[in-house]
């Protein structure tokens, strides 16, 4: 099978070719979804000459089906629980505060490495392009989305290099605009369309996000 992109960077300048309407913008953020959302990200930003942030999200996944969440927290201090799952399966309100607290510790420990002392970025009246290296069920895509609606962003606008068409379709009932590069049938993995897919690790996203603060003060 043909590979689309040759790694995370080259599928964030294609992805940036098909969001050339919100370059020299005021009032546009990208938050990239880390890990592997920042490479991407960091290319659409240099690309739309917009500010890049980083949006650290957790899924609270149900215990015994983790894939399947019952809520998110997010940067910010922001948790949204999905009442239908927690409902469904009669979940505790002890057990959605252990798996939060669980999870509220990855998520300040990713933020702490990523921005240091530097706070999450004020989302309220912005157009957002939230941006991952592509997406497979949509879960953690669509709990971020519900957790920065809380934020009150004027809109969302998910933006991948690829992801199948049936999630592309779920995501528009919740954002206000989807965009991937390919949304292809034949769909697996993410990583079925990279050449080279390796794990970003803390250190890249740290080093990209420092790199994106200094081109914003020059």
């Amino acid at each position: 099978m043909k590979k689309l992109f040759r790694d995370r960077t080259e599928a964030g300048r294609l992805l940036a070719g098909m969001l050339g309407r919100y370059a020299d913008c005021a009032g546009v953020l990208i938050l990239a979804l880390p890990r592997g959302g920042v490479p991407v990200g960091f290319e659409v930003a240099k690309s739309l000459n917009a500010p890049l942030d980083i949006f650290v999200v957790r899924k609270l996944g149900l215990p015994g089906d983790e894939e399947l969440a019952m809520g998110a927290i997010a940067s910010g201090n922001v948790r949204v629980l999905n009442d239908e799952v927690v409902r469904s399966f009669g979940v505790s309100n002890s057990v959605v505060d252990a798996v939060t607290e669980k999870e509220e510790i990855e998520l300040k420990r990713r933020e702490r490495v990523y921005r240091g002392d530097t706070p999450a970025p004020d989302a309220a009246g912005k157009t957002i392009l939230l941006v991952d290296d592509g997406i497979a069920t949509g879960s953690t895509m669509r709990a971020a989305v519900a957790a920065l609606r809380r934020q009150g962003p004027s809109r969302i606008i998910v933006a991948v290099p690829v992801a199948p068409p049936s999630t592309c379709k779920e995501l528009q009932a919740e954002a206000d605009e989807v965009v991937s590069v390919i949304a292809p049938e034949n769909f697996y993995a993410v990583g079925q369309w990279y050449e080279i897919f390796d794990q970003t690790t803390d250190r890249q996203v740290r080093e990209l996000y420092e790199l994106s603060k200094h081109r914003q003060r020059k």
